[in-house]
């Protein structure tokens, strides 16, 4: 019975997204309170329950999203992005212009989501096309590629780093073996498989957007830019290192792991930040703050999306759920990785959301760690995955992509749709490898 309500709660979740276009954070609290109640939860216990999971939820994850999302802001707001965009360009050369977009695509990708990150770019990518006279989808779609790997698999980036902290995983290890994983899924997505879309190129659309493009003057240096964009991701990879490799009682590794720990590591970057791409910039201290200010309303829907996520997952464990589920997993052969990926890869197809299917999916399968000891960081990883695949008119990423290219529906469904579907599959296949190494 516990498992038939959870199935009832999640197609409830699915009408009211889809059919009703409830905002997710209500729908997510409301199937939450539904759940809690038909699983035996007085109203009061389930009120508790839901406050409880979104405080536990945001508790951890308030300051790392804050924080990056400011640092999103900065990189982009101070022209650190163009400069990186543009030198990486220049440096590689037009026969290896993808693989400067694709390093551009995993640098701006850590520090901000997916659809800003895709909106902040696809200008530059316009601007290359004109002056190097190629083809659009050949250039952008390995750019596009690394920014959709970024939200699946590499902490500082919102999503895995919510269902790290719901699944009790080290973030600098899912790192790491994100970063591993990352490589060959980047490649083959991008520069590969857009050599197999010579089919659908079509002109950059006219006056979609008309982003600001700073003058040279305007932006700060190049190496000033990158360091801004990746000391999070050096800070804690670092401090994943000492802890695979020293004592717990080693002062180093203390040292590491505090300044490696992503919410001051984020901290740390947003300072660096303020004062290299900000003031040193000539920029005013009003202005700076500012753009931080304004980068937090960005991303509020987002947050309250995960705290929702949260919120259900609580109910679940609460409500004894869990304990059930866990006791069914006992005497499963299905491999707890995928599992996760079937979980999120079904509400990925049926929300259209990746974030809210990872987090919903999170919920659901957290009481299967402790049970089948799986590892944590690879379940993140294997969640991440499944939460891309198929994309379609349901997922804003979606119309994102055939608004900015130019094509069709049905374009997009074989250009868009096929390449997050082989990011969901190669991210799997590396996932299972790496356990299978692991383990």
């Amino acid at each position: 019975m516990p498992i038939t309500i959870i199935a009832i709660g999640v197609i409830l979740l699915l009408v009211l997204m889809i059919v009703f276009k409830v905002n997710g954070f209500i729908a997510l609290v409301f199937v939450a309170a539904v759940v809690g109640i038909a699983e035996g939860m007085t109203p009061l216990q389930a009120v508790a329950s839901i406050q409880k999971g979104v405080g536990g939820t945001l508790g951890s994850l308030a300051m790392i999203l804050g924080f990056g999302a400011m640092l999103g802001r900065l990189v982009s707001d101070t022209g650190a992005a163009q400069r990186v965009a543009t030198t990486l360009i220049k440096a590689f050369g037009k026969d290896k212009l993808q693989w400067a977009l694709v390093i551009t695509g995993l640098i701006v990708g850590l520090a901000m989501f997916y659809e800003v990150g895709f909106v902040l770019l696809l200008p530059l990518v316009f601007t290359v096309v004109a002056a190097a006279q190629m083809p659009l989808l050949y250039v952008g779609v390995p750019m596009v590629a690394a920014l959709s790997v970024t939200h699946c698999f590499l902490p500082p980036h919102p999503g895995p780093t919510a269902i790290a902290t719901i699944f009790g995983a080290n973030l600098g290890t899912t790192l790491l073996y994100g970063l591993i994983i990352t490589i060959p899924t980047v490649i083959v997505a991008g520069p590969i498989f857009s050599k197999f879309l010579k089919n659908f190129e079509k002109e950059p659309p006219e006056g979609l957007f008309n982003p600001k493009i700073f003058a040279e003057h305007e932006m700060p240096g190049f190496w000033t830019s990158i360091f801004a964009a990746v000391i999070p991701v050096i800070l804690m990879a670092v401090a994943a290192v000492f802890e695979l490799t020293m004592p717990k009682e080693n002062p180093v590794r203390q040292f590491f792991e505090f300044i490696g720990n992503p919410a001051v590591a984020l901290f740390i970057s947003v300072v660096i930040a303020v004062f290299t791409l900000g003031l040193r910039n000539g920029r005013k201290v009003e202005d700076v703050m500012d753009m931080c200010g304004d980068s937090i309303a960005a991303i509020a829907m987002i947050v309250f999306i995960i705290a929702g996520g949260g919120a259900f997952k609580q109910v679940l464990v609460d409500s004894g759920v869990g304990n059930y589920i866990a006791d069914m997993m006992k005497g499963s052969s299905l491999s707890p990785l995928l599992m996760c990926w079937t979980v999120a890869a079904m509400l990925r197809v049926a929300l259209g959301s990746a974030t809210v299917a990872a987090i919903t999916t999170a919920g659901i399968v957290t009481p299967i760690i402790a049970v089948t000891h799986a590892d944590p960081a690879l379940m993140v990883l294997a969640v991440g995955s499944g939460s891309v695949i198929a994309s379609h008119v349901n997922d804003p990423g979606f119309w994102l992509f055939k608004g900015y290219f130019n094509l069709s529906v049905v374009e997009t469904l074989k250009t868009w749709t096929v390449m997050e579907t082989l990011i969901s599959f190669l991210g799997l296949a590396g996932v299972l490898i790496l356990n299978m190494i692991l383990h």
